[in-house]
């Protein structure tokens, strides 16, 4: 199997050490100052490795868990880090205005962001914000633990790691619903999103840019994605109250279909469970195709509160982020 290694190394060589001999090093077969190539068999179904960097005497060994590639892989692009901690930074609260109203936003930067600049990342854009990151800011203290799940599954290596930029509502029952989710679809567009990208390593193309939220969030969420589809190529609506104060049934059902990927769920008895239904079957008959770019989850017992939210949250960033989800969809 074909190997990419890409970091800027400053000083040293980079080799890998891998489970076939964890004490060998393996030399690249091309090298530049931030490529490096190798050329590595695979005897059986896996293969666990590691890129190291070679200072003198000093073996620096990357950070995480081994890397683990499977045979069937064609080739595999590693973005390695040595020295930054083990697990992401979530930012201090920023302050953002738009058309006279400011909001308050957190960016959590995956492991590894300020470490290896060679790397830029989706993006997934959370309403709610106030409840992602932090316990004494959530709701009743309960917070989604988005940190955690994402630095998780890169452990995991499940998914490619991104960047998830939190924004607190001032008023979520105006900011979420009609009419008022169109000046904060504004807001995103024209304000946040250049800012994000101009200031963070991004990749700004729609397919690249996520936007995600929970009951009256998730509403916000589908309405960004289905009016702004060339900025937000992906959408999760968790237990989300379509039709409460929106008009999606109304634009889904006479709108052209929309060239993105919806993610829905909801608990049972009480979490928008009809509702979410309801929208699944729309959107089918719209031309969606579950499996594809429809996937719909319904969760027996199910609660409208942020632990349930917290504890299937990986689900939705596995099919934006997924390795095999992107490799099936062609990304890379």
């Amino acid at each position: 199997m074909r190997i990419t290694v890409n970091y800027p190394l400053r000083s040293g060589r980079l080799v890998l050490r891998t489970a076939l001999d964890w004490d060998r090093d393996l030399d690249p077969i091309e090298a530049t100052a931030t490529t490096f190539t190798f050329e590595v068999p695979i005897d059986g179904p896996t293969l666990a490795l590691k890129p190291c960097v070679r200072d003198g005497a000093t073996l620096h060994w990357s950070k995480g868990p081994d890397y683990v590639l499977t045979a069937h892989e064609p080739s595999r692009a590693l973005w390695p880090y040595f020295f930054d901690p083990p697990h992401g930074h979530v930012s201090d609260v920023l302050q953002v205005s738009y058309d006279g109203v400011t909001r308050r936003v957190r960016v959590y930067h995956p492991p590894g962001y300020a470490e290896n600049t060679l790397r830029s990342f989706p993006v997934l854009y959370m309403q709610d914000g106030q409840n992602l990151f932090f316990p004494d800011e959530a709701f009743a203290g309960n917070e989604w633990q988005v940190d955690e799940t994402m630095d998780r599954l890169d452990q995991m290596n499940a998914i490619r790691k991104a960047v998830v930029v939190g924004i607190a509502p001032n008023d979520r029952h105006r900011e979420y619903t009609l009419p008022g989710y169109a000046d904060y679809g504004r807001f995103l567009v024209h304000k946040l999103k250049p800012l994000v990208d101009q200031h963070l390593r991004t990749r700004p193309e729609n397919e690249y840019t996520a936007v995600m939220g929970s009951s009256l969030g998730g509403v916000a969420a589908l309405h960004l994605a289905w009016q702004y589809p060339h900025v937000f190529a992906r959408v999760a609506c968790m237990s989300s109250t379509f039709g409460h104060q929106d008009d999606l049934f109304h634009r889904v059902a006479t709108e052209p279909k929309k060239p993105i990927l919806v993610y829905l769920d909801s608990g049972w008895p009480k979490d928008n469970y009809d509702a979410t239904n309801a929208m699944r079957d729309l959107l089918v008959s719209r031309g969606f195709r579950l499996g594809e770019d429809l996937v719909q989850f319904s969760f027996p017992e199910g609660r409208h509160h942020e632990g349930s939210w917290a504890g299937r949250l990986h689900l939705p960033f596995q099919f934006f982020f997924g390795r095999a989800w992107l490799a099936q969809r062609g990304q890379d």
